[in-house]
């Protein structure tokens, strides 16, 4: 499993890459079990009001979230690319500008001691 991580602006998202060989989570709408690598993150948006309040830059945003949506991809370096435009999406629709975030990727046992 790894672990992409984006942060900018004083949070951070963090969703799961599983790899060839791994179980990855099955629910509805999870992609096909034959998938060699799935990822799966968070989904959220900016609301005026309600949803869940994060601080961003020193100021407050309100947050929706959206039920996780599960990609499955052929190759490690398609669902790598897709995991880091996902993170960088996720902050623009917050407001944070997609340059600002900073991605990194870590496998799970290494994500451990950082947190």
């Amino acid at each position: 499993m790894l672990l992409v991580r984006g942060s900018a602006g004083g949070t951070a998202l963090t969703g799961t890459l599983y790899e060839r060989g791994e179980s990855a989570p099955s629910f509805k709408g999870a992609p096909d079990e034959a998938a060699p690598y799935v990822w799966v993150c968070d989904e959220f948006y900016a609301v005026d009001s309600g949803g869940q309040v994060q601080t961003v830059d020193g100021e407050d945003v309100n947050v929706a979230f959206e039920s996780p949506m599960p990609r499955g991809f052929e190759t490690r370096d398609a669902a790598l690319e897709a995991a880091r435009e996902h993170v960088r999406t996720q902050f623009a629709r917050i407001g944070v500008d997609r340059e600002d975030v900073d991605v990194e990727v870590v496998r799970e046992h290494e994500a451990d001691a950082d947190f």
